[in-house]
């Protein structure tokens, strides 16, 4: 059992530190603020390669795996620009058509989503299906060689930047009437499809999020949006449910990196300050238990889930899907828990400093809240857990 990285990675970890700390968190907060995105930095991040790392290397990527896009994710978080597209992107989208595209969808896409050039995000979440995708009301029918899909999504991050939206559907047969969104499936039959945002009978409306971040959620509605066979990832329908779950994994693999990230950003933040504050008799606060215990609870907390996360892209590198399901998933649950930890317990440590902006924690808590949320929320963890892990009843 090795816990080192390879060398090749310990270059990726300080070259990607080193990049984030050129952009860094006041860069994030500012193009929060002023409704912009982090286009410099993602265009850097591609221009150096870190974009397509688990790219393979006949499409323009540098042909590692989960495990490295998951240190590009924990390094620019820990430098205090979480990336979301990052997840969506490279992790989620690119996984899929890498691994269960046709040749054709993987030499256009590929290049682009390895380099930066091109965006793809995801649409799965549903207002009325929650976290229970049997219950996707989006439907795709065929109408000649063409597809044609209808239905509406909701929490889709980074449309607006992206040239195409990979939509979750279900394939509407006889029995579910013509393409009724609303019509209980006889049987789940998932396919995906590459959507250009552009597409006509495509529509977005922005979501008002109590987050600070440059990037932004969406409603999707997608009214007899007709698409050419070509969209259809895969060969058939037969790669739609494989292709569906082959990125759920990475996705929440580089959702616990980059919350790993941002609590050792909180971390770091909050004891270079206490260990520099005096305020009485000269001692710094950092030598005060109650203020420095809390925060070395927080480190302990952040580093097992960076263990898991570890354990979790090793086994997804190494093709033990089931295995990488369970740690992905407790790797996501310990990095969001300690990521919420580690934030609130350097705000409180930096007393009024730590709600201003100046000090850069505070601008976190919304996003580190929402990571108990998304994209899988821990009490479905926990049912997971206890089903698959622990053989109990499903309670569900």
């Amino acid at each position: 059992m090795n816990f080192d990285l390879s060398p090749e990675q310990e270059q990726l970890r300080a070259a990607v530190r080193a990049l984030g700390s050129r952009y860094g968190h006041r860069y994030f907060v500012a193009k929060a603020k002023a409704g912009e995105h982090t286009t410099e930095l993602w265009h850097d991040a591609g221009r150096l390669g870190y974009l397509g790392v688990n790219i393979p290397t006949e499409y323009g990527g540098g042909g590692g795996g989960i495990a490295d896009l998951a240190i590009v994710c924990e390094e620019l978080a820990a430098a205090g620009s979480p990336l979301l597209l990052l997840v969506v992107s490279p992790a989620i989208a690119a996984t899929v058509i890498s691994k269960h595209g046709t040749e054709e969808q993987r030499k256009r896409h590929l290049p682009g989503l390895a380099d930066g050039s091109e965006k793809i995000v995801f649409a799965i979440t549903e207002p009325e299906a929650g976290s229970n995708f049997h219950r996707l009301g989006t439907t795709a029918r065929r109408d000649g060689d063409d597809w044609v899909v209808s239905g509406h999504k909701c929490y889709i991050s980074g449309v607006d930047e992206a040239g195409h939206v990979l939509v979750v559907a279900r394939v509407a047969d006889e029995k579910d009437g013509a393409g009724a969104a609303d019509a209980a499936p006889q049987k789940l039959r998932p396919a995906l499809f590459i959507v250009p945002t552009d597409a006509p009978g495509l529509t977005r409306s922005k979501l008002d999020m109590e987050i600070l971040s440059p990037e932004n959620q969406f409603l999707l509605y997608l009214d007899e949006v007709r698409l050419p066979a070509d969209a259809l990832v895969g060969e058939s329908l037969d790669a739609g449910l494989p292709a569906l779950f082959a990125g759920l994994n990475p996705e929440r693999i580089t959702v616990a990196a980059m919350s790993a990230g941002t609590g050792r950003y909180a971390i770091e933040r909050a004891s270079e300050y206490t260990a520099t504050r005096s305020v009485w008799g000269g001692r710094t606060i950092g030598s005060h238990q109650g203020v420095s215990h809390p925060l070395a609870h927080a480190a302990v907390q952040v580093e097992l889930a960076r263990l898991m996360i570890q354990k979790a892209a090793a086994l997804y590198d190494a093709g033990r899907d089931l295995e990488a399901g369970v740690a992905g998933n407790m790797a996501k649950y310990a990095a969001a828990d300690a990521a919420a930890l580690a934030v609130d317990t350097a705000v409180q440590a930096l007393g009024g400093a730590g709600m201003t902006t100046e000090y850069g924690v505070a601008t976190l808590l919304g996003a580190v809240r929402a990571g108990r949320i998304a994209p899988v929320s821990r009490e479905m963890i926990l049912n997971f857990v206890a089903q698959h892990v622990l053989n109990q009843d499903k309670s569900y």
